[in-house]
C-alpha cells in the first residue's frame, strides 16, 4: 500500500525555520493536510521509530552482533544517533498538527491516537537520553535553541498523554472517525487504542521497579483494562516495500552483513547456557554450515568469511524477518510479563502463571507448536526472578524496552558479560546526545561523563 503522505509530497508548502530544521524541513508538514493521511504517517513513522531505536539498543542486550570487530554499538564507544533522535522529534510534529486539525474537526478518536503515540515516542526518547527538549520544543523560530526539561518531568507529562488520550477516544459523538485503511496500527479500532493506552501505561509504571513509588498495584490496575490476548498487539503490518526487519534480512542474504545474531542470544535459546533448547530458535533463524546454532560474540566480530554460513543471523524465512515480518509496537506477552513482575513479591502463584501465558502467547505468536511449547514448558526449573527475566527477554527480541529491562536487571542474565574490546568498564546505562544537539543546542545540553550513568530511573 502506498501510504497516503507520499501524496501529500506534492503539497509542501515548507515549515517554519526553527529549532526542528535539523538541515531539512519536514517534508509532511503541509498547509492543509487531511487529517487521515496525517493518521497514516504518524502511525508508521512511530513504526519506523521503534525499529530504528530497537536497531541501537538490540546490541546493547545482545540480542544482535555487529559481524565486524569492535564495532561502535557493539563497544559502547560514541554513537550519533542524530537521525534517530530528529525523527522522533518530527513525528511528534506531525501528531501536534493533526492534534490542530482534530480540534477544528471535532475529531476526537484522532486526538487520542495522536496523545498516546506522543507518549509513546517520547517515552522511547528519554529511554535512551534522559533529559531532553520538550516544553519549548516544536515551536518554531520562538526557541530556535530550546531549554531541556527532565526526563522526570517528560515521563510524568507521558502519562499525563496516555490518560487525556483515553479520555480523548472515550469522548462521544466525534464527527470524525479513524479510518481503517490509515489507522496502520488498529485499523480504526477504538477499543483497540483503548487496551493500547493501558498497556503502554502499564509499561511505563513499571519502569519505577528501582524507585520507591514503584506501585504494583497500578501496573496491574491497568493491565486490567490492556490487552487480553495476542490479537490486541499494537503493530505494524503494512509497508511500502519490505517490511523493516525483512529489508535487514534481504541485505545481509545479499552480502551486505547485518542483522547477526548475538552469542549471547543464540546461547540462551540453544540449550548452552539453561540446558533447555528452545523451539523459538528455529523461528527466528537457520541452522549453520555445521548444522547447530552458532552466535557472534559481541565486539570480536565474525568468524570466516561473512558468508559461508557459519554463524546465525536473522532468517529471511524466520517469523521476525520474513516477507511481511509484523513491527511489534507492544504485545500480550510483554503486558504477562509486567504482571509477573508486579505479582512477584505478592502473588506467586498469579506471577507464575502469568510468567507461563507470557512464553506461551509468545510461542503461539511466532509458529511454536502445541506440542513443543508444552514439552517446552514442562522443562522449565523453579520460577525466580531470574527466569522471569530471562524468558522476557526472549519475548522482548529486537524490542527497545528490552534495553529497559536489562537495566532495571542491572545485566544480570545468565553468562551475560562485557563484549569484547568494550570501552567501559561496567555495561552502557545511556547514549550521548546526538551531534545535531551538541552543535547547534550546546548550551543547553546536558554533560554527559560516561556511558555508564545512570538515568534518573535506574538509580
Amino acid at each position: 500500500m502506498k501510504r497516503i503522505y507520499i501524496i501529500l509530497l506534492a503539497a509542501i508548502a515548507g515549515c517554519s525555520k526553527g529549532y526542528l530544521d535539523v538541515n531539512q524541513t519536514n517534508p509532511n508538514q503541509t498547509t492543509n493536510p487531511p487529517i487521515n493521511g496525517l493518521l497514516s504517517e504518524v502511525t508508521y513513522q512511530t513504526g519506523v521509530n521503534v525499529f530504528n531505536v530497537g536497531n541501537i539498543t538490540s546490541y546493547y542486550v545482545q540480542q544482535l552482533a555487529s559481524p565486524n570487530a569492535s564495532s561502535s554499538t557493539d563497544v559502547y564507544d560514541d554513537i550519533d544517533a542524530s537521525t534517530t533522535w530528529k525523527n522522533i522529534y518530527l513525528t511528534i510534529e506531525d501528531i501536534r498538527q493533526m492534534e490542530v486539525l482534530a480540534v477544528e474537526k471535532n475529531a476526537y478518536q484522532h486526538m487520542g491516537v495522536g496523545q498516546i503515540l506522543e507518549a509513546y515516542n517520547m517515552s522511547m526518547l528519554i529511554d535512551l537520553w534522559g533529559d531532553a527538549p520538550y516544553s519549548q520544543a516544536w515551536q518554531g523560530a520562538t526557541y530556535l535553541t530550546p531549554a531541556y526539561d527532565k526526563g522526570a518531568a517528560i515521563y510524568d507529562s507521558c502519562l499525563l498523554l496516555i490518560e487525556k488520550g483515553i479520555a480523548s477516544l472515550k469522548q462521544a459523538d466525534p464527527l470524525i472517525t479513524l479510518d481503517a485503511e490509515n489507522d496502520l496500527v488498529h485499523s480504526g479500532s477504538v477499543a483497540g487504542w483503548i487496551k493500547t493506552a493501558y498497556t503502554l501505561k502499564a509499561r511505563l509504571l513499571n519502569r519505577l521497579s528501582k524507585q520507591a513509588d514503584y506501585d504494583p498495584a497500578a501496573i496491574l490496575s491497568a493491565l486490567d483494562s490492556g490487552y487480553t490476548s495476542n490479537s490486541d498487539d499494537a503493530a505494524i503490518t503494512r509497508f511500502e516495500s519490505l517490511s523493516l526487519w525483512n529489508g535487514v534480512a534481504v541485505n545481509n542474504a545479499s552480502g551486505n552483513l547485518d542483522g547477526w545474531l548475538s552469542a549471547t542470544f543464540i546461547n540462551a535459546l540453544n540449550g548452552s547456557t539453561y540446558g533447555i533448547f528452545d523451539p523459538r530458535l528455529p523461528l527466528i533463524t537457520d541452522t549453520t554450515k555445521y548444522g547447530d546454532y552458532r552466535g557472534t560474540v559481541n565486539g570480536a566480530g565474525r568468524v570466516g568469511s561473512g558468508t559461508d554460513k557459519g554463524q546465525c543471523y536473522l532468517s529471511v524465512n524466520g517469523y521476525y524477518s520474513k516477507s511481511g515480518a509484523p513491527l511489534l509496537l507492544l504485545t500480550y506477552a510483554e503486558a504477562r510479563f509486567i504482571a509477573a513482575e508486579a505479582y512477584f513479591n505478592t502473588d506467586a502463584a498469579k506471577s507464575y502463571q502469568a510468567y507461563l501465558d507470557g512464553i506461551g502467547a509468545n510461542m503461539d505468536k511466532v509458529g511454536v507448536s502445541v506440542t513443543d511449547k508444552a514439552n517446552y514448558l514442562s522443562q522449565l526449573p523453579a520460577y525466580s526472578k531470574e527466569l522471569l527475566f530471562k524468558e522476557k527477554y526472549v519475548v522482548m527480541f529486537l524490542q527497545p524496552e528490552c534495553w529497559t529491562d536489562a537495566r532495571r536487571y542491572d545485566y544480570q542474565y545468565k553468562n551475560f558479560n562485557l563484549p569484547a574490546n568494550a570501552l567501559l568498564t561496567t555495561f552502557i546505562r545511556r547514549v550521548s546526545y546526538p551531534a545535531s544537539e551538541t552543535s547547534r543546542n550546546a548550551a543547553n545540553v546536558p554533560a554527559v561523563s560516561s556511558l555508564a550513568d545512570v538515568l534518573w530511573w535506574d538509580k
